[in-house]
């Protein structure tokens, strides 16, 4: 297949365009790198470095392409409460563009890489697809926003497309940083010698999920034989684990900060409905993980 993966030189979307690679398609890449990083893209995917908030700049590298990857945002929930305008701009405008970029040049179908954060703190876990949507940040609503406009884009030009709820991704080339997701930070401030900084009490629990799982889910939601329809889908580990076991899995020792704003108390996915409309389900546990990662 000739591919499109947008963020292909991002975390998740490397690893999913060295997948693709492997599996012999036709692979090109569409990244800005503002939080993508040049040494993650593949040498044999053509590289274009271009922003999904210019549409008329992207148009043309939709010509041909039989499935897109929507993986470019800026994903980021404190980032998205100091600058939520550049978070609507990329995730909300940009998800835009990537679907009329995709319907005017007759792409197959779209998969776009959603988040849990829109559940919110939800009374009732694991968290199912039908559930009420709270998001608690700006980053949370544009995400949302995204999906919307993915069921629009079927409903109402025929553009197929599938939604996958990411759930608490992580593993190699994972981002660190300000913004950096919980095992990211801790495995740096192991690797520098210095105490796991746990926000509050480290009771709140989250879904732990394999990147090599969620590049799975991507790559089953691209076949022909699965039905789009703008479906909407968990991909999650099924286990929720508090950040307190986490940071014993990592070990070292520990400080607690003060919480901040627009964070989930609790995440937990239910996956009946990957496992059934995908036939997914998640191969790698936390442990597992943990010992994959290479981070520096």
């Amino acid at each position: 297949m000739k591919i499109l993966v947008t963020g292909g030189a991002g975390f998740i979307g490397s690893n999913l365009v060295d997948r693709l690679i492997s599996e012999g398609h036709t692979v090109s890449i569409l990244d800005n790198l503002s939080t993508g990083k040049r040494e993650n893209i593949n040498g044999q995917a053509e590289f274009l470095e271009l922003d999904i908030s210019d549409l008329d700049s992207i148009k043309s590298a939709f010509k041909n392409k039989e499935v897109v990857f929507h993986m470019a945002a800026i994903p980021s929930v404190p980032r998205s409460i100091s600058d939520p305008a550049s978070t609507f701009k990329s995730n909300i405008m940009g998800t835009l563009n990537v679907l009329l970029a995709s319907r005017d040049n007759g792409v197959r179908r779209v998969i776009y890489s959603a988040s849990s954060s829109v559940y919110g703190n939800q009374k009732t876990l694991p968290a199912k697809e039908d559930l009420c949507p709270d998001p608690l940040s700006p980053y949370a609503i544009s995400k949302l926003v995204g999906e919307q406009l993915c069921r629009q884009f079927t409903n109402l030009f025929g553009l197929d497309t599938i939604i996958l709820r990411y759930f608490n991704v992580y593993g190699s080339r994972m981002k660190g940083g300000d913004y950096a997701a919980v095992v990211a930070t801790f495995l740096r401030q192991k690797n520098n010698g210095e105490a796991l900084t746990i926000v509050g009490d480290g009771l709140q629990k989250r879904d732990f999920t394999y990147v090599s799982d969620v590049v799975e889910a991507n790559i089953l939601a691209s076949s022909e034989k699965i039905k789009g329809g703008g479906e909407v889908a968990n991909i999650g580990a099924g286990d929720s684990r508090s950040i307190m076991e986490l940071a014993e899995l990592i070990g070292g020792d520990i400080v607690h900060i003060k919480e901040r704003a627009g964070e989930i108390r609790n995440s937990f996915a239910d996956i009946k409905k990957a496992k059934r409309i995908l036939g997914w389900e998640p191969k790698v546990t936390l442990k597992e993980g943990i010992g994959k990662i290479s981070f520096n």
